[in-house]
């Protein structure tokens, strides 16, 4: 089963593909063929939880150094870049660490500058954020290896119309926003009565996407996908682990505001 994230879905596409001018019909041929790397380079999960914890050491350094010298310049410059290596990284045939990595340092680089400024605002939100993503990761690594929650086409296909339509809708908000700063306070129709059913819906794709990733990891190792894509697979992992995070950040933010 595919994931909803593109970066993993190139993850697994590369197991088993040995032309990419192939045919259709010879793609899927190639996809159920054993891979033809020899077992020891062949990605397993503990090269994946390897490059992972790489990537959190580079983007909490970077976060880190955003935190305590705080500029909104280097936290947009962060995003901007971080958004672009995004997109190579996702399209680019063949994984590079190097701009994995560069990744992992702007991302941090914006997450942390954000997360201080939420933190001005409201004492103690980051480190419930923090704690909130890392309790929503372990809960959904638990249910998906106890098979608790499982992945099928049908799923598949209502978190695929659930997230085009939550992207619809956060852009539309972002739109009004423009137009009307003082809406929902600042946060668009997230700041609506209707923004906790919106900010929780946003939790709640970015934790399933955590399944998909898990489901599209697992069938990349079972492929024999080379040792090289664990990179890719970290990657992916991070973007999702790091929009859950900011979801939660937006969650919380809201709550105490409407709180005070």
């Amino acid at each position: 089963m595919a994931s909803n994230n593109p970066i993993l879905n190139r993850m697994t596409a590369t197991a088993s593909r040995t032309d990419i001018a192939s045919e259709v019909a010879a793609l899927k041929e190639q996809f159920a063929a054993p891979s033809r790397a020899g077992v020891a380079d062949r990605m397993t999960i503990d090269d994946v939880v390897a490059k992972t914890a790489v990537m959190f050491v580079v983007l909490l350094v970077a976060g880190a150094y955003s935190w305590f010298r705080p500029s909104l310049m280097l936290m947009l410059v962060g995003g901007g870049l971080g958004f672009v290596l995004a997109l190579v990284n996702t399209f680019k045939r063949n994984v590079s660490p190097a701009l994995v990595l560069a990744y992992a340092a702007c991302q941090g680089l914006f997450v942390g500058g954000i997360s201080r400024l939420y933190e001005a605002q409201y004492q103690g939100i980051v480190s419930k954020a923090v704690l909130g993503t890392l309790i929503t990761f372990a809960v959904m690594l638990f249910l998906y290896s106890a098979k608790i929650i499982r992945v099928n086409g049908t799923t598949m296909k209502i978190f695929i119309i659930a997230m085009v339509s939550y992207v619809a809708l956060g852009l539309i908000s972002w739109i009004a926003t423009m137009f009307n700063p003082s809406l929902g306070g600042g946060y668009g129709f997230f700041g609506t009565q209707f923004g906790l059913l919106l900010c929780l819906a946003g939790v709640g794709l970015a934790a399933f996407s955590l399944v998909m990733d898990f489901e599209s990891v697992q069938q990349a190792i079972a492929y024999g996908t080379p040792r090289r894509e664990a990179w890719r697979a970290s990657f992916g992992l991070v973007v999702t682990l790091v929009w859950l995070y900011l979801e939660l950040l937006r969650l919380l933010a809201i709550i105490a505001r409407n709180r005070d």
